[in-house]
């Protein structure tokens, strides 16, 4: 027993002694621990305060205009399901003065016609919501065994200049392919004389490229079944494509001519033949600009209804573009949506019919089928005082009326809410829009001011686009039609995070650099500011020195011995 408190007082005087320099060590410690919180302040105040004021910034300075800038007609209450015609007539000509700023995210390209001349005054009052213009001008068609590109005589090169003087949007006229596309894809002769023809246009009248339109009438012509001259046919394009970049702007030296590509809709549940296709979109992906996709003309005399479906057209997309990690899918950004800014007047078929019955394509029609345009629209509006009616299966408004002969009609004509639902899906997907065409629309259904004036949130859609994978969820044409119109982000798919999120890390190397710049700051700082330290003996020493003054830590160190 002597012994053992013997050694416990050797012990405890030993300790005493390491006491005595608890001072410098603690003085040591504390040098230690404000140089830690000197560090941990740089890292707080790069990798959380600079993100968290960018954000802030970022708020105050964009998204309060998102709400200031709505819409004119959203602000009015005008984008909605329950409309009547009084509304229409007496607000159909009022806009906002908001015509200078583009607050779409995408890219927006509008057609012009010769035959409904309104569109290029629309085209220079509202330039700045564009980023391009197509007039409809040329066509390239066979002349014996020569090739003949006719159109000139519609260009206004005075009205080009009035575009430029107002706004950046690009004109690109279109030509419509109508030679003999066999013989002309066969010949190479025939195939550079086409090209030659229509760069030299470019050239001459300044153009900023075309718009070529060529595939449905290769389709009708029945080339595109054969695999040779559809690849004949894709290799066009492509040198077309490339002897375009080729050229510089006359605007700027910087900018490439450039072309745009019009491509048709699938009408069945599965890519036919000659239908345009996610291969093709790849297969064209360097030589294209842009894709001009049709989705309109859904319904024909034969089956009346609505003229573009909102399911149809997410179905299209899906088709075309597949799920959110394929390689088509990073094309979404090249396509156009189209966009109708016409109706459709249908003659019913005699008879009793009723309502229901034209959503299941019973009646046929007989002696009339029409499309028409906003003045013929707000004219029948007028005379007959129609009940205008929500269709929630296509997403669009119609209403029926009854002729001077007693015979039945049913009129589907875009609206605000229509053509705002489409914008809304343009955007989900990322995608473009085009306007067939600006010429024909009503001032109510004037989207250019008021649908385009609602702004999109372009730094949410990256976001969303990585973690709504309800897009990617493939339908057959069937279970489209039968879906409801509830926006597809609604689902959400775990499996395909990883897939969206590398695709948005391909997609955006700027933002995954940053970021990355960011976080590797404080590290660098660390290591010029302080001298590198062998972290694990350093903590031991310094809980050494707060053990050699805490008085229940020694009892404890005691107590331990004497056990």
């Amino acid at each position: 027993m002597a012994k053992r408190r013997d050694r416990r007082v050797v012990q405890s005087s030993g300790r005493r002694q390491a006491r005595g320099d608890t001072s410098t060590q603690v003085d040591q410690f504390s040098e230690s621990a404000a140089s830690d919180r000197k560090l941990i302040t740089i890292f707080v105040s790069f990798f959380i305060v600079i993100p968290a004021v960018s954000v802030l910034v970022y708020c105050i300075k964009y998204v309060p205009n998102t709400y200031r800038t709505e819409s004119h007609a959203h602000q009015e209450g005008r984008v909605k399901t329950d409309l009547n015609y009084q509304e229409i007539l007496s607000k159909n000509s009022k806009v906002s003065n908001n015509a200078s700023h583009r607050q779409y995210t995408y890219p927006v390209l509008a057609y012009i016609t010769p035959w409904n001349s309104k569109g290029y005054e629309m085209a220079k009052r509202f330039t700045n919501k564009f980023t391009h213009l197509s007039p409809v001008w040329y066509d390239l068609r066979s002349q014996g065994t020569d090739l003949i590109l006719q159109g000139r005589h519609n260009a206004d090169k005075g009205w080009i200049s009035e575009l430029r003087m107002k706004g950046d949007a690009l004109v690109l006229p279109r030509v419509v392919l109508e030679a003999f596309p066999k013989e002309m894809l066969i010949k190479k002769k025939l195939r550079d004389k086409a090209i030659e023809l229509i760069v030299s246009e470019c050239k001459e009248m300044e153009y900023d490229g075309i718009v070529l339109e060529s595939w449905s009438r290769w389709a009708a012509y029945g080339i595109l079944r054969d695999p040779d001259t559809r690849n004949k046919a894709l290799k066009f394009i492509k040198q077309l494509g490339h002897a375009l970049h080729s050229v510089s702007s006359a605007r700027s030296s910087k900018q490439p001519l450039q072309l745009v590509y019009v491509i048709g809709p699938p009408h069945s549940e599965k890519l036919q033949v000659h239908d345009f296709g996610p291969e093709d979109l790849q297969s064209l992906n360097d030589a294209v600009d842009g894709f001009s996709l049709m989705t309109y003309d859904f319904s024909s005399p034969h089956n009346p209804g609505p003229n573009a479906p909102l399911k149809w057209i997410r179905f299209t997309l899906q088709l075309l573009l597949g799920t959110t990690g394929s390689d088509a899918w990073t094309q979404a950004h090249k396509i156009f949506l189209g966009i109708n800014f016409y109706g459709n007047d249908f003659l019913l078929s005699e008879g009793e019919w009723h309502l229901e019955d034209i959503f299941k394509s019973v009646y046929t029609f007989r002696f009339w089928w029409g499309a028409i345009i906003g003045r013929d629209y707000l004219s029948l509006l007028e005379k007959h005082k129609p009940d205008l009616r929500w269709e929630e299966g296509s997403a669009e408004h119609f209403f029926l009326y009854v002729d001077d002969e007693n015979k039945n009609h049913a009129v589907f004509y875009p609206s605000l809410t229509s053509v705002s639902l489409r914008l809304e899906e343009a955007r989900i997907w990322g995608t473009g829009i085009s306007i067939w065409e600006i010429g024909q629309a009503s001032p109510h259904t004037n989207t250019i001011q008021e649908c385009l004036s609602r702004t999109f949130h372009g730094g949410l859609v990256a976001l969303s686009s990585v973690l709504s994978t309800g897009l990617a969820k493939a339908l057959t044409y069937k279970e489209a039609l039968q879906q409801s119109t509830s926006t597809p982000a609604s689902d959400f798919d775990a499996s395909g995070v990883l897939d969206n999120v590398i695709s948005f890390a391909t997609e955006n190397p700027t933002v995954i650099g940053g970021g990355a710049a960011i976080l590797a700051v404080p590290l660098v700082l660390s290591q010029i500011l302080k001298k590198p330290k062998p972290w694990g003996v350093e903590s031991a020493r310094k809980a050494y020195a707060v053990l050699g003054d805490d008085a229940n830590a020694q009892l404890l160190d005691i107590e331990r011995q004497w056990s």
